[in-house]
């Protein structure tokens, strides 16, 4: 297929053939990552924004050496910084970085759906790099990859999102993504914490980490995001620890060999055991890994749009 969109703002609107496409692109660019020289001038010339509006090690990181390995140039945007903290729009701080001749806009922001106000304002491609809790399309694609690197395959297979599902843009996108590609997935948390109307996206439902583990071939584990909670949806960290949390010793009786996922940042002992996320069967570096030639495949489909 011919890849047309210069925008990446969620999976919600890729069809199952262009998510597809995205990871057959990313496994064409992983191999540049094992070469001596890290880098092919597929984007040589172009100039790629990190706007970051919200902290970031893995995302930001992951995007920078994708871009540097794809020969273009790139700037990381500070909000502290920047004219944002004497009250410029993003909008009008988009539009003023663009008049410098940039094709590419990386946003991160607190604010669900600020990358699409600033793609309607520009020219350049927006990529979304999470936008509240509304999507994280890069970090789904990069488990896509990673599942569909273990296991050759995306269909068929029973995905388990363990967590604070009502604040993930992560979980909203793998359901998405996962969804699409014919998995079947299970969500599981405190009743909190799970949306209402989440299963209208062709989920299912439960409240029990050991149901949700049982015939599970992923289990997805999401950060208890304490920085998006207003309110107290749980009565302690200790009690969610002991309801929620993942320890892999509860599990070693299970006969189905499952491999562990998680997003990052970890937080170790609440929503999963330090042992649990070094275990032999943690994709979790494999994940960060293959960001990049997922982040690599992005940048290049949608840069190129862009005229």
């Amino acid at each position: 297929m011919n890849w047309k969109r210069k925008d990446l703002l969620g999976l919600e609107e890729l069809s199952r053939q262009e998510i597809e496409f995205i990871l057959d692109t990313a496994g064409s660019f992983k191999e540049v990552s094992t070469r001596a020289v890290k880098k092919v001038p597929a984007l040589r010339g172009k100039t790629i924004v990190n706007l970051f509006f919200e902290p970031s090690t893995r995302t930001k990181t992951s995007f920078e050496l994708a871009a540097k390995r794809l020969s273009a140039d790139i700037l990381s945007f500070e909000v502290s910084t920047s004219s944002v903290s004497k009250g410029e729009t993003i909008v009008d701080t988009a539009r003023n970085i663009e008049a410098m001749k940039v094709d590419c806009f990386i946003v991160r922001h607190s604010v669900s759906g600020a990358p699409l106000i600033i793609s309607k304002a520009v020219k350049a491609a927006v990529i979304n790099a999470g936008d509240g809790c509304h999507e994280h399309p890069t970090q789904a694609l990069l488990d896509l990859f990673t599942v569909k690197e273990v296991f050759g395959k995306i269909s068929g297979l029973n995905i388990a999102i363990i967590g604070d599902i009502y604040h993930s843009r992560v979980a909203r996108s793998n359901i998405w993504g996962f969804t699409k590609l014919g998995a079947k997935v299970t969500v599981c948390g405190p009743p909190t914490l799970i949306p209402h109307g989440v299963e209208q996206t062709g989920v299912s439902i439960c409240y029990s980490v050991a149901e949700a583990v049982k015939n599970a071939d992923i289990v997805y584990l999401l950060r208890i995001q304490k920085e998006r909670q207003q309110e107290n949806f749980f009565p302690s960290q200790a009690e969610y620890r002991n309801f929620f949390g993942f320890d892999y010793k509860k599990f070693q009786f299970q006969k189905n060999k499952f491999f562990l996922m998680h997003p990052g940042p970890m937080n170790r002992g609440l929503e999963i055991s330090t042992e649990s996320a070094e275990k032999e069967n943690s994709l979790i570096l494999q994940q960060v890994t293959n960001g990049i030639a997922v982040r690599m495949a992005v940048l290049y489909l949608t840069v190129r749009q862009v005229h």
